[in-house]
């Protein structure tokens, strides 16, 4: 199936969600994340969620992970295609951007080899861990900064796509885990 149209379904699915159910199910993937073997590491990359989307809320693992005492990253929208990367500290002012997306104002800049798991958001995924997102190639543009052994994880609210997505790109970078509501998909 084309990204195109998985786009076009799961926004729709996700916007026939109610929020008591976005938020049980943003809580179910923040309990089934605990189960993974990746929390011996130092940096978590995690996105803050777009409400106005019905995005999963990560306050959830943001607490876990604070919890953890983790360093916590969090992305901002830079120029074109690309993210710069701040850590989250007692003083991070956040700002919605253009796309109400919120997001740290300045701070301390984290390099992309210090990251050790990504929390990725996605609308779909198949099989064989291969997302789809909201089109930008912001997450792609980062992937490819990271080093070879860090930690794709999605986070999604439905689960995985039997149909193939057939439009990769050779600069797709796969999943390592998906983990939705009720299930942890690897990759």
């Amino acid at each position: 199936m084309l990204k195109k149209d998985l786009r076009s379904l799961y926004i729709n699915r996700r916007y026939a969600i109610d929020e008591e159910s976005l938020t049980d199910s943003s809580l179910s993937i923040a309990n089934e994340l605990l189960r993974l073997p990746v929390w011996s590491h130092d940096y978590y990359h995690i996105f803050l969620p777009i409400s106005e989307n019905k995005e999963i809320d990560t306050t959830f693992i943001l607490s876990i992970l604070q919890g953890k005492d983790k360093n916590v990253v969090l992305p901002k929208v830079g120029d074109n295609t690309t993210l710069q990367h701040f850590l989250l500290t007692d003083s991070t002012r956040l700002k919605k951007n253009k796309w109400n997306i919120p997001e740290p104002v300045d701070g301390i800049e984290v390099p992309t080899n210090k990251i050790d798991v990504i929390f990725i958001p996605l609308l779909a995924f198949d099989k064989n861990g291969n997302r789809v997102g909201y089109g930008k190639g912001f997450y792609d543009t980062f992937l490819a900064e990271c080093r070879d052994d860090v930690i794709k994880i999605g986070l999604s609210l439905f689960p995985v796509e039997e149909d193939l997505i057939t439009d990769i790109y050779e600069n797709d970078v796969p999943l390592d885990y998906c983990v939705t509501p009720s299930e942890t998909y690897s990759f």
